[in-house]
């Protein structure tokens, strides 16, 4: 294959690349989207086989690393459950990190199999230091994340005395380190690369384990965009066009998630990588005071929402973790057959991960056109009859609206505007920031405790 035919095959693939991230940008059009990025990275593949075999004629050991890893990624793709996908994102996220650390590596210690010239040039090292260090703190950092979305890992911050500082001292060490590999002379780079590469592991540790749950969200994207700069980092040190252009546009559309998280949560991202909030659950409940709520069946919820006009559902982790998009769909349809106008509201952070909410409707093939965004529905909960809020917390919490609130600024959807408000929740446990959510104590709101799932497919059965 010449390399005239390389590089145009590179630039189809990097526009079927393209092509994805714009189908993605709207559910109607995901899956075509979806199906753009399955061809573009099948033919970047295709493309890279064809261009090693032309050069060694080897490629056994390739295929079957191809071979294994797709039968690994099959299995997990058929038994992950929707709730299990963040951190199974993350665990991802780890290994492409990894990665670009052990193929930096490989280019150090035989640099002529990477067609780089012996001794390893200025530039080629300032791209390998590049992409180790942001690959090493991508793959440790992912690990914690998978810990403490999977609960392995507490999700409340880990914070001590003088850890920003110690931080700053790693990194100041680390970049001089990898000075230092950028200076020396061959012979005795692995010092200085080896010691620039544990500080990077370690750092990864210790810039997310002070960042609570409430932030994962953000920390998600981030570390993609991570993942994504290590791949284009590493990509020129091989001078390979396509991996320096798919590492771009993962680095740079994680960046740009990672800032729409942030304005979500009123959070800059340097705040929430300084110091997320999230504390334990319960650690913030109104100090400890006793307080009353309302409660009632799904019975009562049934004949509420069956004489209301309209109702505005807010789906939350409750749902996701119950899986009761299927029953909520069921019982939005038989709502509608009663002439009720149902629609859905979609925080940007509700869940564990950036769409969480968005593609658990659209697996139970909820109408687009009845999903509304919290900027496009806000303004209608004033004049809606019922919000019916399953499993969120966080994202309905009218504390982000007093000053000295932890979450003060944060946008909400304004569910407590509504005339009446129906909450379901297993318990009276805080949501991920760890705060009490005065809502739940409303005289207009009416708690039904339960399962979601239970508690939805209870009250479809109680709709006449």
């Amino acid at each position: 294959m010449t390399a005239n035919q390389v590089a145009l095959w590179y630039l189809v693939a990097s526009i079927c690349f393209i092509l994805a991230l714009k189908g993605l940008s709207h559910p109607s059009t995901a899956r075509r989207g979806n199906m753009l990025g399955i061809a573009g990275m099948a033919i970047a593949v295709v493309v890279t086989l064809a261009l090693v075999y032309s050069h060694t004629r080897n490629v056994g050991m390739i295929l079957a690393g191809i071979a294994v890893g797709g039968v690994v990624g099959a299995i997990i793709a058929r038994r992950v459950q929707m709730t299990q996908m963040p951190e199974l994102v993350a665990a991802f996220h780890s290994l492409v990190g990894l990665a670009a650390v052990l193929i930096a590596i490989s280019a150090i210690h035989d640099p002529a199999a990477f067609g780089l010239h012996v001794p390893i040039p200025s530039g080629n090292r300032l791209e390998l230091f590049i992409g180790t260090f942001i690959g090493a703190i991508t793959f440790s950092g992912s690990v914690i994340a998978f810990g403490k979305l999977s609960g392995r890992i507490r999700s409340a911050p880990v914070v001590f005395a003088g850890q920003h500082m110690l931080n700053l001292a790693l990194a100041v060490a680390m970049i001089a380190f990898g000075v230092w590999f950028f200076m020396s002379p061959d012979e005795s780079k692995w010092l200085p690369y080896i010691v620039m590469t544990a500080i990077a592991f370690v750092l990864g540790v210790l810039i997310i384990i002070p960042i609570g749950g409430a932030d994962m969200p953000v920390v998600i994207s981030m570390l993609n965009s991570y993942s994504g700069w290590a791949a284009a980092g590493i990509g020129f040190s091989l001078n390979n066009p396509m991996l320096i252009i798919a590492g771009s546009l993962v680095g740079s559309s994680g960046a740009i998630l990672s800032y729409i998280m942030c304005k979500a949560m009123n959070r800059s991202f340097f705040n929430v990588i300084l110091g997320g909030f999230g504390a334990e659950p319960g650690a913030a409940v109104a100090g400890g005071e006793q307080k009353s709520v309302r409660s009632g069946s799904a019975d009562d919820a049934a004949f509420i929402m069956s004489n209301a006009e309209s109702v505005v559902i807010v789906p939350g982790y409750g749902l996701a973790v119950a899986r009761a998009q299927h029953a909520v769909k069921e019982m939005a349809e038989k709502l509608r057959a009663k002439g009720v106008n149902v629609r859905y509201a979609i925080h940007p952070v509700a869940g564990r991960m950036p769409g969480h909410m968005n593609v658990l409707l659209a697996e139970a093939e909820v109408p687009y056109d009845q999903v509304f965004e919290m900027e496009d529905i806000n303004s209608e909960f004033g004049s809606t009859d019922v919000a019916l809020i399953l499993g969120a917390n966080d994202v309905v919490n009218p504390l982000a609206e007093q000053k000295g609130s932890p979450i003060y600024g944060m946008p909400i959807l304004e569910a407590h505007k509504a005339r009446t408000v129906i909450v379901n929740k297993r318990s009276m446990a805080a949501g991920y920031a760890g705060l009490d959510n005065p809502l739940f104590y409303m005289d207009k709101t009416m708690m039904v405790f339960g399962d979601a799932k239970k508690v939805v497919e209870d009250i479809v059965k109680a709709i006449d």
